[in-house]
């Protein structure tokens, strides 16, 4: 069982990898977090399968693409966003190498002046903290407060990663499971949108 250690630009801190692919959920669950668990208990009720890597907490792209690398996946951004007013909430899922700018997604969803939204609303609403923002969060949603946005290239791929509801472990999951069983699940809808690359 080998580590993959990436420097952290940053801070002085490593990100480690667990390179150990595992299928479905930790047979010991000691020391994970509750919200964690709902989401296995979720997926697992959907007949959801997934595999999972464990890794020490992941806030940057170089870690994110070490763990891209062991799924074979591409990396996913997944950006919490509001309006000015803070009375509309977004959750954008979009491509990891293009460059997010409001403009781009306001014009789409007819929506100005969208910003990211502060952690109070993250954990009200999802549930989550910052850099553990994942779609598997919208199970916390049971108001249907937060609108779901998924970049158009994001749906082409067989295959998207996401965390559940931590950023200590990862999950390999397929596109279709989540848009066809997790969203209907969970009451949700989504809007697709075609963000441009430069």
């Amino acid at each position: 069982m080998g580590a993959e250690e990436i420097k952290n630009e940053n801070c002085e801190e490593m990100f480690e990898v667990d390179e150990t692919v595992y299928t479905g959920r930790p047979s010991d669950t000691t020391g994970r977090k509750d919200t964690e668990i709902r989401a296995y208990d979720l997926l697992d009720e959907l007949n959801i399968s997934y595999e999972r890597v464990d890794h020490s907490p992941a806030y940057t792209i170089a870690a994110c693409e070490a763990i891209d690398k062991l799924f074979n996946t591409h990396m996913c951004k997944n950006l919490f966003l509001c309006n000015s007013q803070k009375t509309a909430f977004y959750l954008l899922m979009m491509p990891g190498d293009k460059k997010f700018k409001t403009k781009d997604l306001s014009k789409q969803i007819n929506t100005a002046r969208l910003s990211f939204a502060n952690e109070d609303f993250m954990k009200e609403l999802l549930g989550l903290t910052p850099g553990a923002v994942t779609v598997l969060g919208l199970m916390n949603d049971k108001e249907n407060r937060v609108r779901l946005i998924i970049d158009k290239d994001l749906l082409e791929d067989e295959y998207i990663g996401c965390h559940p509801c931590v950023n200590t472990s990862s999950l390999k999951i397929k596109t279709s499971d989540i848009t066809e069983k997790f969203l209907k699940a969970v009451g949700h809808d989504y809007t697709v949108v075609d963000l441009p690359r430069e």
